[in-house]
């Protein structure tokens, strides 16, 4: 990745952060942890990686598709597709509310740019399976893309969806696991633990990247590299809960928490409003 590149993602990564602080920060409560995790992995797909993606036409149907199962990290999708120009930016300080388009968990018949419903986890890989088999099935050029959380991957239906996609060699595929160790409830590894979730993939035919999900220059290269795999993918992404956020990351569990308009100022420097 060229240096400037590499600059621009890293400031673009930075304000998404800042946006999304904000918006779960005007509302006062939400999933501030796993929106912030992924939102490397988004800005890397988003502003670098994903083809024929069209604001003006979301439904294009050589789009790639990005997938978010992790529903609840709703909002990091929300502020990159209004940073993209899907729709107005004064929707963001909506988020949650009465008649919003903007629901806790993503809604595509609500929201323009969300290609999946998310509701019960473990659903979108399914969908996301589905979604990779048709286009080859069309000779449709998308990548499919799909980000699960570890705790999510603790369903049955993810691993029936892993089996399917690793034994047709779905190499338009391309699952990241955004492996922060938390979950609702507590750590991973104390509830149902993952390890080794390298394995576990690798086992059922995917080819396998093991990152650091905030080194955006490393998921640049593992999306290249998954490319060119033949084969369905899997990228890990060690990532921290609430990255980005100092009382997020220094919190017990910041999987779902209350933010001030002082703490979410203090965070992002943004005191004109």
């Amino acid at each position: 990745m060229e240096s400037s590149t590499l600059t621009a993602l890293t400031v673009k990564a930075r304000q998404l952060r800042d946006d999304a602080i904000q918006t779960i920060g005007t509302f006062g409560v939400g999933h501030i942890g796993g929106t912030l995790s992924v939102m490397d992995a988004l800005t890397v797909i988003y502003y670098s990686k994903a083809k024929n993606l069209n604001p003006d036409n979301p439904n294009e149907p050589n789009r790639d598709r990005i997938i978010m199962s992790k529903g609840h990290a709703g909002p990091a999708m929300y502020v990159v597709l209004a940073d993209l120009g899907y729709f107005p930016k004064d929707w963001l300080s909506t988020l949650n509310k009465n008649g919003t388009n903007l629901p806790s968990h993503c809604d595509r018949l609500k929201t323009p740019g969300i290609d999946m419903t998310a509701g019960s986890l473990g659903q979108g890989l399914s969908v996301a399976v589905g979604m990779a088999q048709a286009a080859k099935l069309d000779g449709n050029p998308a990548t499919v893309y799909c980000i699960i959380g570890d705790g999510e991957a603790q369903e049955g239906q993810i691993w029936e969806a892993s089996m399917y996609a690793g034994s047709h060699k779905l190499d338009n595929l391309i699952v990241m696991l955004d492996y922060n160790k938390m979950q609702l409830d507590g750590r991973v590894s104390d509830i149902n633990d993952l390890a080794p979730a390298a394995d576990k993939w690798a086992s059922f035919g995917f080819y396998v990247q093991d990152i650091d999900g905030h080194d955006l220059e490393a998921i640049s290269d593992a999306i290249d590299n998954a490319k060119r795999s033949g084969r369905a993918n899997m990228i890990i992404l060690n990532t921290v809960k609430g990255k980005g956020a100092s009382f997020a990351e220094c919190a017990a569990n910041c999987h779902s928490m209350s933010i001030s308009e002082e703490m979410w100022r203090k965070e992002t420097g943004r005191y004109d409003g």
